[in-house]
């Protein structure tokens, strides 16, 4: 990883200093840098949103461009998209340089115009017919199970979900980690979560037939140009989070890995 990365860091945690404002995900020197940033923004109305930016800084950063994922629980998720999208616009602008302070000045300065745009954009798209609609295309769930005491059956259970649906992806396993990574239909994610939360898939301590209870939607979300599909349904064991990782990397998922599973590891 580059030294202008590592001083760029340092740099955004001396700025963003107050309590949850900047927080390190992951140091490596094979994988780059990832962080978190939260910033308390005004939009259109003079309200605050707030916003929560993942930056990925590749080893050749600042040479390669950012990986970026925008949340915020005020906005809707097309909007975060746009948002993101307009930020690795203005990345491109100033490769080659650090630019992670200027990509967050610059949503700070335009988040208003940004959601008006995507409003207006939203609205269009509305009046447009049901085969050209914002939620057509491929989707993505990833899912966090607590535990499977009946794992045999668990696992057939969420295999033949998956064909049914026509859903591709991965059930992970990593020492207590479940991880379930499905794409495919949105209609379909939709109708596989209803039966994931609502079958009894399977016991309790006592050996009863029982719901999910203990399951945690982490990401659900449009299947993007950078994002490989997966072409089959796969229950894979890992040894090692390295190998875990390289999964999510092979998919184009890094971003997606940083945010999402380092926190089950605390």
């Amino acid at each position: 990883m580059s030294a202008l990365a590592l001083e760029e860091l340092s740099a955004l945690a001396a700025i963003y200093c107050e309590p949850d404002a900047c927080e390190v995900l992951a140091v490596s020197e094979t994988h780059g840098i990832t962080f978190r940033i939260q910033i308390s923004v005004k939009e259109l109305l003079d309200t605050d949103v707030l916003l929560k930016l993942l930056f990925h800084l590749p080893v050749n950063y600042p040479s390669t461009l950012p990986d970026i994922s925008v949340n915020s629980d005020q906005l809707t998720r097309a909007q975060c998209m746009d948002m993101k999208d307009k930020l690795l616009e203005q990345a491109k602008k100033h490769l080659s340089e650090p630019m992670v302070h200027d990509l967050i000045l610059w949503i700070q300065q335009h988040l208003k115009y940004v959601i008006k745009q995507s409003a207006t954009v939203c609205n269009e798209k509305t009046t447009l017919s049901k085969g050209t609609s914002a939620e057509d295309g491929i989707w993505m769930l990833l899912l966090h199970l607590d535990h499977m005491r009946a794992k045999a059956k668990y696992v057939k259970t969420v295999e033949k979900w998956a064909s049914d649906l026509r859903l591709t992806g991965r059930l992970m396993f990593m020492g207590k980690i479940i991880l379930i990574l499905l794409q495919g239909d949105r209609s379909n994610i939709k109708e596989y979560l209803i039966l994931q939360k609502t079958s009894k898939v399977d016991v309790d301590s006592s050996g009863k037939k029982c719901r999910e209870k203990m399951i945690s939607v982490l990401c659900e979300t449009k299947v993007q140009s950078q994002h490989k599909r997966f072409q089959t349904f796969e229950v894979k064991e890992y040894s090692t989070l390295d190998e875990l990782q390289k999964e999510f990397e092979t998919a184009g998922l890094t971003t997606l890995f940083s945010e999402f599973v380092p926190p089950l590891l605390k």
